[in-house]
């Protein structure tokens, strides 16, 4: 058994297929389904098998690359120890994270002073909500949101830390005749011409509860993901949208205002996503206590 081959079982854990391991890794799939086939020798339960065209981990593979992952955290934890704090320092960190957050949050954290925190790069990703924890396999960090009834991020694979919770609001211009209201309940709404993300996004989801608890189906006309844009269209337009309370914050024009659903309680976990090797990096805890930092200050400010 190699560490090597470990690895390939545990990002096929993260990452679902071989042609995904291999592109992470840059290597063929060819050399991935080999390396699993060499590992397969030393044990005599199945460690993958075939599920429709894909190649999935068995209980006793799930059960191997849990192992895999306690490893590289032992590993990264004695290397931390070797290397002084200058030379880790130096080490570039990787950030991904969905559109809003890094228009409101790189900015200000690459503007530290560069002896505070290490060479920072950064990434937007902007996937749906089941996809955030395979980005861990790429990225050092990934910030990712999660709605409260879904599925929790699978904390026995990753380390979560939670930020914030960010209430979604409708969003409406001023001069809208529902503008006069503080809260909006979904039967005042449900009528109104909406632009919201495509759906497996926060905003779809919301409009669906709104559309649930008024007992018929939404008018939606624009499917716009990026939250800049569907405040332009709720600006130029007499539509409706579904946007998150601190970080659209910026992007808005002064004539489009937030308004919270009366009788739900919608909104968005934040949460830091990383591996749980990466936490023995002195200037990764550094990082971590900095977009702390910068999401309270958005939340607050």
């Amino acid at each position: 058994m190699e560490l090597h081959q470990l690895r390939i079982l545990r990002e096929l854990a993260d990452l679902g297929s071989v042609n995904a391991v291999a592109k992470a890794l840059f290597v063929s799939p060819s050399a991935v389904s080999q390396h699993l086939a060499q590992l397969q020798r030393g044990f005599s339960a199945p460690l993958t098998q075939k599920e429709g065209r894909r190649l999935v981990l068995t209980s006793e593979g799930k059960l191997l690359a849990s192992a895999a992952a306690s490893v590289a955290s032992t590993l990264a934890e004695a290397s931390a120890r070797i290397r002084t704090v200058e030379q880790d320092k130096d080490v570039p960190i990787k950030i991904a994270g969905f559109h809003s957050i890094g228009q409101t949050i790189f900015a200000p954290l690459l503007a530290l002073p560069p002896d505070q925190l290490p060479p920072l790069h950064f990434f937007d990703e902007d996937v749906s909500q089941q996809d955030f924890p395979a980005l861990t396999s790429t990225y050092d960090m990934v910030l990712a949101h999660r709605m409260p009834h879904t599925a929790p991020w699978p904390e026995d694979r990753i380390t979560v830390i939670p930020l914030a919770f960010e209430p979604l609001d409708i969003a409406i211009h001023q001069d809208h005749p529902l503008a006069e209201f503080d809260q909006l309940t979904p039967q005042q709404v449900i009528d109104e011409r909406w632009v919201v993300s495509r759906p497996g996004y926060s905003p779809a989801d919301v409009l669906e509860t709104i559309a649930a608890l008024a007992g018929k189906a939404p008018n939606i006309e624009h499917r716009v993901n990026d939250y800049a844009t569907a405040g332009a269209l709720v600006e130029a337009g007499d539509c409706l949208g579904i946007l998150p309370r601190f970080t659209a914050r910026k992007t808005l024009d002064e004539s489009v205002t937030l308004r919270p659903i009366k009788g739900l309680n919608s909104g968005r976990q934040i949460d830091l996503l990383l591996r749980a090797e990466h936490l023995h990096r002195s200037t990764i805890i550094d990082v971590i206590e900095a977009i702390r930092t910068a999401v309270q200050g958005l939340v607050t400010g």
